[in-house]
């Protein structure tokens, strides 16, 4: 029969402890119940509670002194989502998942409690509850569980080791199989088996190819287009290799049949660099002040930048850029041990016809960084 540990799962003492953190934002936020909405695979809050990738919408409620409960979506994933869920009462939401969870909020007896909610549940969601229960208080906590994230547990960067792991072996087979002929938009196919056959799957492969002596794009692009890679191009990168909801990153950058032009090695010294002066200067205790301080570095070089500088692992803060090109109102924020980050320079020349990124994903400890990637800090050049 299946079960839960057929499954890669987090232990009951992990769980626990994140099902505490809860509890204690509720405490500290004086509400009497947390409802949180998440969808899609391995990227809500509804995984971190559960163990179960919410593959469609689900809410899951938290309330002091009651064992918490799953509401989901579709049926058919009703099965799997029982045998994964580290919480038990896990339902179906029904045919409207609206009138399901106002049933619940009902059944429990919070139609005149404050309520906190977290995610970004439908307007039309939230309509129908302040109509339904005009006694009802309800508060967004949805910034204050992301910050209460930051900070990763052993297993959770144990999990974010393999994702590194895949990460490094998807930029080898890269390095091993990029040849001139080969589409953009093929170079998936390179990258993708690599993870699938561990059992994890790709987070992102953003890429963009151009001639080095013609350069015409500054950032790894989202989308690959048709354009067959030739003798002479480099290709620019940013690739996450994930693994059970956590995501590796690394950027290098490769060129085809010859290494780099002067022009690109001296971008590309410049990006490590920057890396190198940033995980320095990152540590426990120190600001995202400090960081866009030193990143100065990169604008004294002669170059911009175009993407963020410095995010926390799977898009969680600290979310900042250069002093120079900020362009985020964002409050300062002290790095703290534990905290998992991707430090990743992208350089532009001021035209924005050339860029590229370089980084890859790091452990904030006491002293400084430790990285989770074992690729060399190097450009990689491919015999093409």
């Amino acid at each position: 029969m299946r079960q839960r540990s057929d499954y890669p799962t987090f232990s009951d003492e992990e769980i626990a402890r994140r099902h505490q953190t809860i509890y204690n934002l509720m405490d500290q936020e004086k509400v009497d119940a947390l409802l949180v909405y998440g969808s899609g695979r391995y990227a809500s809050d509804v995984y971190w509670l559960s163990d179960w990738p919410s593959s469609r919408e689900a809410y899951v409620l938290f309330e002091n002194g009651k064992e918490p409960v799953i509401l989901m979506q579709l049926f058919n994933h009703f099965p799997t989502a029982r045998v994964m869920s580290a919480i038990k009462d896990v339902r179906w939401a029904g045919a409207n998942t609206t009138h399901s969870v106002l049933d619940l909020i009902r059944e429990r007896g919070l139609e005149s409690k404050r309520i906190g909610l977290a995610g970004s549940l439908a307007y039309q969601v939230y309509v129908k509850m302040v109509e339904k229960f005009p006694g009802a208080a309800f508060t967004d906590l949805g910034g204050k569980l992301r910050m209460m994230r930051t900070v990763k547990s052993a297993e959770e960067i144990d999990r974010i080791r393999i994702a590194s792991r895949l990460t490094d072996q998807s930029i080898e087979a890269m390095a091993n199989d990029l040849k001139a002929g080969m589409r953009e938009d093929e170079i998936a196919a390179i990258i993708e088996p690599v993870y699938l056959k561990q059992g994890g799957y790709a987070g992102i492969h953003f890429m963009s190819s151009m001639p080095m002596r013609d350069p015409d794009f500054p950032v790894p692009s989202q989308f690959q287009s048709n354009r067959k890679l030739q003798r002479g191009d480099c290709l620019i990168t940013e690739i996450s290799g994930a693994y059970s909801g956590y995501s590796g990153q690394i950027h290098r950058t490769f060129s085809i049949g010859e290494g780099p032009t002067a022009e690109w090695q001296k971008m590309h010294a410049a990006a490590v660099e920057a890396f190198e002066v940033l995980a320095a200067v990152i540590k426990d205790g120190a600001t995202t002040t400090e960081a866009e301080e030193a990143a100065e570095i990169i604008h004294r070089r002669g170059y911009s930048t175009y993407d963020d500088l410095v995010h926390g692992v799977n898009q969680y803060p600290p979310i900042f850029q250069t002093k120079t090109r900020k362009r985020h109102d964002s409050k300062e924020m002290v790095f703290r041990e534990n905290m998992v980050i991707v430090i990743q320079p992208n350089l532009i020349t001021e035209d924005e016809k050339m860029g590229l990124q370089f980084g890859e994903t790091l452990v904030v400890t006491k002293n400084g960084c430790e990285t989770l990637n074992a690729y060399p800090r190097e450009w990689v050049t491919c015999k093409g």
